[in-house]
């Protein structure tokens, strides 16, 4: 089966890089990477999101909306280099029927969607993205997915590191990320500095591939990064780092669909999203990436 030919050249033979890569030996493991199924196929419209949908959007008769399409299981690129896949395309698609919309995807780095979608060049975003108080003063999110963060470290724990022995120690956070802004800050008050040890130093890094190499070379001692990311990466390539524990501090783990804050999308947006909540296909696409542990039924404005 093929690889891409630039993520070979990238991951330089690290396998887990790989695995959490848009196309590389994660796509070559497991099916669903070759899987480019439209799972909105036969989703019908919603009346009542219809409804509530401005008409400046009906006579666009497309929403765009912008991910960071390198995040596996819950957001990345088919073998094919090109279809968006993973739970948020699914998500995102599933919407965009319900209000009888086309849907164009633009891939957009992550610390860029909030200024991005504030600025009007994205109409939402589906990005596994939590609730912070600074993204509500921007953004009105609406909850459709539970997932939250953990701590990797390197394969074998060699340094004997525990989720309360990290004091001082280089962990790396992905730009942007609720993982830098909220929760290490508060895993670091929490086990170090409030008992009088140093803090946790935060390593800021533009990717998880970035961050899982420099773990791999042991420039960093662990990462801080989302759950269901680094449980697909073991799944993938079992026994290329292991998995210290959550991060139950500093931020929900409910994840919500960002749009800009009082836009008139949002009342269809939310009826959309709770229309998608009660299909099979939200089961189904949890079921297809390993979430169903991620279920929620209420799609609350925030």
């Amino acid at each position: 089966m093929k690889t891409m030919s630039k993520i070979q050249t990238a991951a330089t033979g690290l396998a887990v890089l790989m695995a959490l890569s848009a196309c590389g030996a994660a796509a070559t493991q497991d099916p669903q990477s070759s899987n480019t199924a439209d799972i909105s196929a036969g989703i019908q419209p919603d009346a009542k999101a219809v409804s509530l949908l401005p008409q400046s959007y009906k006579d666009k008769g497309e929403l765009t909306v912008a991910m960071d399409l390198h995040y596996p299981p819950t957001t990345f690129l088919a073998e094919d280099n090109q279809t968006p896949i993973g739970l948020n395309p699914d998500i995102a698609r599933l919407i965009a029927k319900k209000l009888d919309l086309k849907l164009k995807f633009e891939d957009t780095k992550f610390d860029t969607i909030v200024p991005g979608i504030d600025g009007g060049r994205y109409d939402f975003t589906a990005t596994t993205m939590s609730k912070t108080e600074e993204r509500l003063e921007v953004l009105d999110m609406i909850d459709y997915f539970k997932a939250g963060s953990s701590v990797a470290v390197a394969a074998g724990n060699p340094l004997n590191l525990s989720m309360e022995t990290l004091c001082g120690k280089n962990i790396a956070v992905t730009a942007g990320s609720t993982g830098q802004l909220k929760r290490l800050p508060a895993l670091s008050e929490q086990t170090c500095t409030s008992k009088g040890q140093p803090a946790i130093n935060a390593v800021t890094l533009p990717n998880v591939q970035e961050a899982l190499t420099q773990l791999h070379s042991k420039r960093i001692d662990g990462i801080l990064y989302d759950t269901t990311a680094l449980g697909w990466a073991a799944k993938q390539q079992p026994d290329s780092f292991t998995l210290l524990g959550r991060v139950n501090v500093g931020s929900s783990d409910v994840t919500a669909i960002g749009v800009k804050k009082g836009s008139p999308l949002t009342p269809a947006l939310q009826a959309a999203i709770q229309s998608v909540l009660e299909t099979p296909e939200y089961k189904k696409s949890l079921e297809t990436w390993g979430l169903e542990s991620g279920a929620i039924t209420d799609a609350k404005l925030n």
